[in-house]
């Protein structure tokens, strides 16, 4: 067994362990798991400074995950858009291919809550499917490896996908994403590495949502992982008492770009039932924006989207930087609120082209509104 799994044995798992080691109400903490999968690993739980810090509250079980009533189970239609029980195909040239069933700790916020811990749900088993519908499938040219995290599984065993994935002759872009360079980055090991060498051009998505993640051991691990040639971009959950500060969040993104991390997304909390709790109004995440770009670096602005709620996709929204489009000009408000004006090419091919009209019955989220307010 390698060390990063002697590691990974000693996570808290247990109601009781969880109550003592954070000073709560164990029959508290027993209904949460009941509904919840939680673990925590040795080396996360050792960041966390004081109950209830950012920290504590990504990973901490809360008696309000029991006490909304807003959410859904599966917000983003993923299920609607699983062909096989291991491929979301929603993109005309992509999927994601869920091979793991398990995390190295579990995010209170997580999108897949309804699935992530139980091998039922998502299932080794499934993997050949997954396999074989790609291979039947020859649009598909980018594959994102997803779970749970695929990290969790032995080198192996990852290979194994990897190299099948490989062999597609229309498979373009191999990407994992995983949250265990935050969680346990004794993960990534030289020899993890190594192996991943060779099935190259492979990019990994990491996610860490705090400065305070970023540490001496996550760096290393970062880096290793740079340094072997693999672009490594970070998705950020917007969360409120985490990172719902603009001073925090561009202290998170400076502090990615020195390990070599490129700020990807900033996403709006998905509509997950359970979660009100961390959610933040829209408004937060554009103001948060704002205060990042010209601010700092372009490198370190990401973008900030919205992971529609019924299975529209992600959306990118900005604050209001144009203030008007016409024939003769374009309006444009700088970061400083300074306000300039492009003059447009006297010429048809710069027509504004005509908006669609919505979709007759499309869904259309409850805070859709005030965001519409906010955009124009």
């Amino acid at each position: 067994m390698d060390d990063w799994q002697n590691l990974l044995k000693g996570s808290l798992t247990k109601p009781e362990e969880i109550a003592e080691r954070f000073g709560l109400d164990v029959e508290e903490v027993k209904k949460v798991a009941k509904n919840f999968k939680f673990r925590i690993t040795p080396y996360y739980a050792n960041l966390i400074k004081e109950k209830g810090d950012p920290i504590y509250r990504q990973i901490v079980p809360d008696p309000a995950e029991l006490a909304e009533n807003s959410g859904a189970a599966d917000p983003l239609n993923e299920d609607e858009d699983s062909p096989v029980p291991s491929i979301v195909h929603r993109y005309p040239d992509r999927v994601l291919f869920l091979v793991s069933h398990s995390c190295g700790s579990y995010c209170r916020f997580c999108t897949r809550k309804r699935k992530v811990g139980d091998s039922t749900k998502i299932n080794p088993r499934s993997i050949e499917d997954g396999l074989e519908y790609i291979r039947q499938h020859p649009e598909i040219r980018d594959v994102i490896i997803s779970g749970g995290d695929p990290l969790m599984l032995s080198d192996n065993k990852l290979e194994y996908i990897l190299k099948s994935l490989r062999a597609i002759e229309h498979i373009q872009i191999l990407r994992i994403g995983s949250r265990m360079p935050c969680f346990l980055p004794q993960r990534i090991t030289p020899k993890l590495v190594k192996m991943l060498q060779r099935y190259h051009p492979l990019y990994m998505n990491v996610h860490f949502n705090h400065p305070d993640e970023i540490t001496e051991e996550a760096a290393r691990a970062l880096n290793l992982l740079a340094n072997a040639g693999i672009p490594l971009g970070n998705q950020t959950v917007l969360l409120k008492g985490v990172n719902d500060d603009p001073e925090v969040m561009k202290k998170l993104v400076q502090k990615l770009l020195t390990v070599r991390v490129r700020p990807y997304y900033i996403y709006q909390a998905d509509y997950v039932k359970g979660t009100e709790y961390l959610r933040t109004k829209v408004s937060k995440g554009l103001e948060i924006i704002q205060a990042i770009r010209g601010w700092t670096s372009g490198l370190a602005v990401p973008q900030f989207v919205i992971d529609a709620p019924g299975g529209g996709g992600k959306i990118p929204l900005l604050p209001a930087y144009v203030q008007s489009v016409d024939d003769e000009k374009v309006v444009l408000r700088n970061y400083q609120g300074k306000v300039f004006v492009y003059p447009q090419v006297d010429s048809p091919d710069n027509q504004v082209p005509a908006q669609k009209p919505a979709q007759k019955g499309a869904f259309k989220p409850e805070f859709m509104p005030e965001l519409e307010e906010m955009m124009y």
